[in-house]
Order: structure tokens, then C-alpha cells, then sequence
């Protein structure tokens, strides 16, 4: 097993205030969203895969893979039934697989991916899709990622709801 190498809280903070300051002059939220999951693969290497999943606007039973960075996955649509990014949306709740080889709704994307993370986004307070994180180590999210994350997942919604609507 890999350790964790144990990431420093100004990191987490420092890319917060960089998706902050972006988020007030971005032009719309897939600009935003390319930004963010560009920013945090980049500072966070033991993130190997971060992408959205957005619920589909003519079908709120499907999550579309939307923005990501990491190896390309056939999960481009995902029934809200399935997977742990499903689960998420089920639950409407932050969702953390410490050994996805040991949870029967990890949907296999990656046979290096040992863990995962999956935040749903809210808009007024309606679940409309979600940050999803695989790592290839073991237990590699923590209560300071969940944090993170959560955070990051708020300013996303929080963009959306101040976005004209189209």
C-alpha cells in the first residue's frame, strides 16, 4: 500500500483563493469548472482523476460527464442508480471509498484507482451534479480533502445560482 503523503492545509487554501478569484470573472460554469479540475490536479498528485458529473438537464436520472482531468473513462453517462457517483446522488451526501476493490458500486474506470471521493454540487439547494476524485492509493481522502472538496462543491453551486439562466 501507498501512504498518503500528508498535504499541507495552505494548499488546500491557496487553490480555494485561486477558484475564488477566478469564480468572480469567470464567464460561465463549464469555464469555471475547466479551471478548477485543471488547478487541482495540478497542485494535488495524489488526485489522479478529478472531473464533474452533471445531471442531465432532459434526464435528471443521468449524470454526463462533463470537465475532468486524468485517463479517459467509457462512464460518460452514468444512471443515478449505479456507481459511487451515483450513490451520492441517492444519498445526497459527500461519499468516501476508502478500497473501491472492496465496494460492490465502484463502476471500474481505472485498474490503478484504489479510492474515491464524490461531493454533490447544490443549486438552491437541489443536488444538480458533483465533484468526483479517484486516487490510486489506498485511503487517500481524508477529513481535510472531504473539507476541501465540500467547499470547492459549495462555490461551484454558489456560481450557478448567480449564472443567467439560458
Amino acid at each position: 500500500m501507498v501512504e498518503k503523503k500528508e498535504v499541507p492545509s495552505a494548499t488546500y487554501e491557496r487553490i480555494l483563493a485561486e477558484i475564488r478569484q477566478f469564480r468572480d470573472t469567470a464567464r460561465d460554469f463549464s469555464a469555471l469548472q475547466e479551471f478548477s479540475v485543471s488547478l487541482i490536479a495540478e497542485r494535488l498528485p495524489h488526485y489522479n482523476w478529478v472531473g464533474f458529473y452533471m445531471l442531465d438537464p432532459h434526464d435528471s436520472s443521468v449524470l454526463v460527464l462533463g470537465p475532468f482531468r486524468g485517463a479517459p473513462t467509457e462512464h460518460v453517462r452514468i444512471p443515478v442508480t449505479e456507481g459511487i457517483c451515483g450513490a451520492a446522488v441517492a444519498q445526497g451526501e459527500t461519499v468516501i471509498v476508502d478500497d473501491v476493490a472492496a465496494d460492490p458500486r465502484y463502476l471500474s474506470c481505472s485498474i490503478e484507482t484504489r479510492s474515491e471521493i464524490v461531493v454533490p454540487i447544490r443549486v438552491h439547494g437541489k443536488i444538480v451534479g458533483e465533484i468526483d476524485i479517484d486516487s490510486h492509493d489506498l485511503k487517500a481522502f481524508g477529513t481535510e480533502d472531504r473539507s476541501f472538496l465540500e467547499t470547492c462543491a459549495g462555490l461551484f453551486g454558489e456560481f450557478a445560482e448567480r449564472a443567467p439562466s439560458k
